[in-house]
């Protein structure tokens, strides 16, 4: 049975199960990454994602391949092409959990990890890797709240699966936070988390869909939008790009957005990161020291696992006030004060 990501987000760190065997010398070690669709380039999950195994090239020296999936049909090929082939098989996304768990339970001596997935019961050679996103979601939300001036904000997701409404969850949280705070009356439009209704793509790939959505909700009175859509956002971001960012900005998510598309970095009030990039790092060695576990890890405001990205250009038109108040309220998150999700 599948255990909800909200189930997990509750624990810090959860390992029942150790695979024996020594650590793997890093000449001979390989990490292969298996993308979900959008491609290693995606400027979101596959692309952070992978950087966690170029990083761990460059520090540790195994080597890395990846195989890009063009169609969620390609999963099954793709993860067993690599059994046996690569000390370790990173999956990412949540739409391969299926496939990774079948390829675990039929190949128990191989590892695997898996990006934004958990399973209940712990599968011994699988270690996910879940995010609290809604922590950070939460303080861009607050954030967007204070900076509208339509007094309307925007989001929308690529598919109803946990992994993409975690960030709309906090993102609404935050903003009805800070109309309670100021008795305000910010609306966002997109999503309704008691229904768990909203505006969704049906996919991570399509830029037409990130403007069109973009554009609907432009139209509708969003002045900031959150696309929680991987690669399909920067549909989004080129829109804002031409409308001009005095009347629609970008609030990326996954990467730090302002870096990853720089043609259109000035569009972007911040991002929401969720470093993949250094829980899948954590995850590789793990397995070359012969400490690998399966259970799953979390990544937090409390770890550095997910947060907001600088201002950046931004960062002038922030009032200072609103930055303390963030500040205040990301260490609240932290120590509990302010409880996040349900």
């Amino acid at each position: 049975m599948k255990r909800s990501l909200k189930t997990w987000l509750a624990a810090t760190l959860l390992a029942t199960s150790t695979l024996t065997g020594f650590g793997a010398a890093a000449a001979d070690f390989t990490a292969c990454e298996v993308t979900d669709t959008g491609g290693i380039d995606d400027n979101s999950f596959n692309q952070t994602a992978w950087k966690g195994v170029q990083d761990a090239q460059a520090k540790l020296g195994i080597k890395g391949r990846y195989l890009e999936s063009q169609a969620e049909t390609d999963y099954t090929a793709n993860i067993n092409s690599l059994i046996g082939q690569c000390d370790l098989i990173i999956t990412v996304g949540f739409l391969l959990g299926d496939a990774t768990k079948a390829a675990a339970e039929a190949n128990p001596n191989q590892k695997f990890s898996i990006v934004d997935y958990a399973y209940d019961p712990v599968l011994p050679n699988v270690a996910g890797q879940v995010y609290a996103t809604d922590q950070a979601a939460f303080l861009a939300g607050y954030l967007a709240a204070g900076m509208t001036k339509s007094g309307s904000l925007g989001v929308f997701g690529g598919i109803n699966i946990p992994p993409v409404t975690i960030f709309m969850d906090g993102f609404h949280q935050g903003a009805e936070y800070y109309n309670k705070q100021k008795g305000t009356k910010v609306k966002v439009l997109g999503w309704d988390p008691a229904k768990r209704e909203g505006l969704f793509t049906n996919n991570f790939d399509s830029l037409d869909d990130g403007r069109a959505f973009a554009q609907n909700l432009y139209d509708e009175g969003a002045d900031i939008v959150l696309p929680v859509a991987g690669p399909v956002g920067l549909g989004s971001a080129a829109l804002a790009n031409e409308l001009g960012v005095d009347k629609l900005k970008i609030i990326g998510v996954d990467a730090d957005l302002y870096l990853t598309d720089p043609e259109r970095k000035h569009v972007y009030l911040t991002s929401i990161t969720k470093r993949m990039d250094a829980t899948v790092m954590e995850v590789i060695d793990s397995a070359m020291k012969g400490t690998f576990k399966g259970g799953v890890v979390v990544g937090s405001l409390a770890n550095g696992g997910v947060d907001l990205a600088p201002l950046h250009d931004m960062e002038t038109l922030v009032p200072d006030e609103l930055k303390k108040e963030l500040a205040t309220i990301r260490q609240q998150i932290v120590d509990g004060t302010i409880k996040v999700g349900n």
